[in-house]
C-alpha cells in the first residue's frame, strides 16, 4: 500500500511540477523585461527548487567518455561483459590504438569493483572508476533495480549475490583484483573464502575491502543500533512493500529505494536542508558553478533502486543481527564459510576516520578472520578526516587512498606472476 501511495503522490504533483518548469522558463526568458529583477529571480529559483524536489530521478549515465593515460586522452566505452537478469558486469573498454600509443605494450591489472546493492546505483562509484581507469582494466557490478525485474526471473538473495560475485571473478580469470565498497564486503570475503577452499585457479590475487560491516559489533553506528533494536518481524512489516503494476517487477516484494533514501537523509537532515537552502540562494544570485555542482550531486544521490525482500532481510539477519561471518557460522548453500581458507589472496582494508555508517574496526575485522593469511600479505589503512563516502570518492580518495590501492595491487600482481614462472 505504501508503495502505491508513494507513486500516487508523485503523480499528483506532476501538474504542479510542469507548471513550475513553465513559470521558471517564462521568468528567465530574455523577452521578459523583469527577468533581472530580484522578485523574478526569487520566484524562478523557487520554481526550480520545487521542480528538483518533486522530480523522479532516473538511473544516471556513466559520463566517462575519456581517460588520461600518461598525459594522452584515451576513449572509454562502457560495455556489458557478463550478464544475468540481476546484474550486468560493465567493462570500461579503453580504445586500443590510443591506449597502446599512450602506454606501449604494458598490460594493466584487471580490477573488479563490487558496487554496493544498498539503494543507490553503481554510478555512485563513478569517481572510483575514474581514478582506476588510467592504470587498470576496470569492471564493475551494475546491480539491477528489483522493481524492473519481472517476478518470472525468480528470487535473489544473499546466496545468489555471492554466486554472482564468484561467477564474475571466474569470468575475468586468474590474477583479478577485487574491490568491495561498503555493503558487499562480507559477501566478497565469503566468495573469496569459498573459492580459496576449492583451490579455484581464478581465486583473486588481492581483495580490498572499503568501509564495510565485516563485524558490525565493532564501533556500532546508528544503522547498526537500529538493526539490533528491532526484530526481523518489525523490518518485514514496516520496510517490505509490493511493487505496483506500473513496473515490470509488479507484485515483487521489495525494500523500496525511497525508504532507504529517507533513512540516509534522516541521518544528516540538517546538512541536506542547508545544502538546498544554499542552492536556492545561488539560484537567486545566478551562481551557475555552485548550482551545477549541487545538481550533479543530488542527481546521483536521489536516484535510488529497490532491493528484493529476500536479499534485504537475509543481509540484515546475517550481517547486522547474527554477525554470522564474524562468528564463523555463516553458511552458503549448506557449506560453512571458512575465512581461514584464504591463504593466497592478499588483503587490504580501508576505513574512514569519521565514517558514520561503518564504524572504525568493522572493516579491520577481516584480518582477524583470515587467520592463515601471512602477515606480509596484509595491509590496513585508516584515512584521516573523511566520512563514509570519502573512503571511495572525492579529493582524498584520489590523492591518498587510491595510490595505496594501486601500489598494493601492483605488488601482489608481480609476486603472483613470478610464482607462476618459477613453477
Amino acid at each position: 500500500m505504501l508503495y502505491s501511495l508513494y507513486e500516487l503522490g508523485h503523480l499528483s504533483v506532476a501538474p504542479l511540477r510542469i507548471a513550475a518548469l513553465m513559470q521558471s522558463s517564462v521568468l528567465r526568458s530574455p523577452l521578459n523585461p523583469g527577468a533581472d529583477t530580484e522578485i523574478a529571480r526569487t520566484a524562478a529559483a523557487a520554481s526550480d527548487l520545487f521542480e528538483s524536489m518533486t522530480r523522479r530521478y532516473r538511473k544516471p549515465d556513466w559520463n566517462l567518455p575519456t581517460t588520461m593515460v600518461n598525459g594522452m586522452p584515451v576513449g572509454v566505452t562502457p560495455e556489458v561483459a557478463w550478464s544475468t537478469p540481476w546484474c550486468d558486469m560493465i567493462h570500461f573498454a579503453r580504445e586500443e590504438t590510443a591506449l597502446k600509443q599512450a602506454r606501449g605494450e604494458r598490460s594493466d591489472p584487471t580490477v573488479l569493483l563490487v558496487a554496493p546493492m544498498s539503494g543507490h546505483y553503481a554510478t555512485l562509484l563513478r569517481s572510483t572508476v575514474e581514478a582506476f581507469l588510467p592504470d587498470h582494466e576496470v569492471y564493475i557490478t551494475d546491480w539491477a533495480d528489483a522493481r524492473m525485474v519481472p517476478v518470472l526471473a525468480g528470487r535473489f538473495d544473499l546466496n545468489d549475490y555471492i554466486d554472482h560475485i564468484m561467477g564474475m571473478v571466474r569470468a575475468l580469470g586468474p590474477q583479478t583484483h577485487v574491490v568491495a565498497v561498503c555493503q558487499p564486503g562480507p559477501a566478497v570475503l565469503a566468495a573469496v573464502a569459498l573459492m580459496s577452499e576449492e583451490q579455484d585457479p581464478c581465486t583473486p590475487a588481492t581483495v580490498t575491502i572499503m568501509g564495510s560491516p565485516i563485524d558490525a559489533r565493532r564501533s556500532p553506528t546508528a544503522p547498526n543500533k537500529l538493526a539490533e533494536q528491532r526484530d526481523i518481524g518489525w523490518f518485514k512489516s514496516n520496510m517490505i512493500h509490493t511493487v505496483p503494476m506500473i513496473y515490470p517487477g509488479a507484485f515483487r516484494r521489495v525494500y523500496p529505494g525511497f525508504l532507504q533514501l529517507a533513512s540516509f537523509m534522516g541521518m544528516n537532515l540538517s546538512r541536506h536542508v542547508d545544502a538546498h537552502h544554499a542552492y536556492f540562494q545561488n539560484l537567486v544570485k545566478g551562481d551557475g558553478d555552485s548550482t551545477e555542482k549541487h545538481r550533479e550531486f543530488y542527481d546521483e544521490y536521489l536516484a535510488v533502486m529497490d532491493l528484493t525482500e529476500e536479499f534485504y532481510l537475509q543481509t540484515l539477519i546475517e550481517v547486522f543481527q547474527e554477525y554470522s561471518l564474524a562468528k564463523g557460522t555463516m553458511q552458503h548453500r549448506g557449506r560453512r564459510v571458512d575465512c581461514g581458507a584464504i591463504t593466497k589472496t592478499a588483503l587490504l582494508t580501508v576505513e574512514g576516520e569519521n565514517d558514520d555508517i561503518s564504524g572504525i574496526g568493522q572493516t579491520q575485522a577481516a584480518h582477524d578472520l583470515c587467520v592463515n593469511l601471512p602477515e606480509a600479505m596484509r595491509r590496513d589503512y585508516i584515512q584521516p578526516g573523511v566520512g563514509h563516502y570519502g573512503v571511495f570518492s572525492g579529493r582524498r580518495f584520489k590523492t591518498e587512498i587510491y595510490p595505496r590501492m594501486r601500489e598494493f595491487m601492483r605488488a601482489f600482481q608481480t609476486r603472483a606472476k613470478l610464482k607462476v614462472v618459477g613453477e
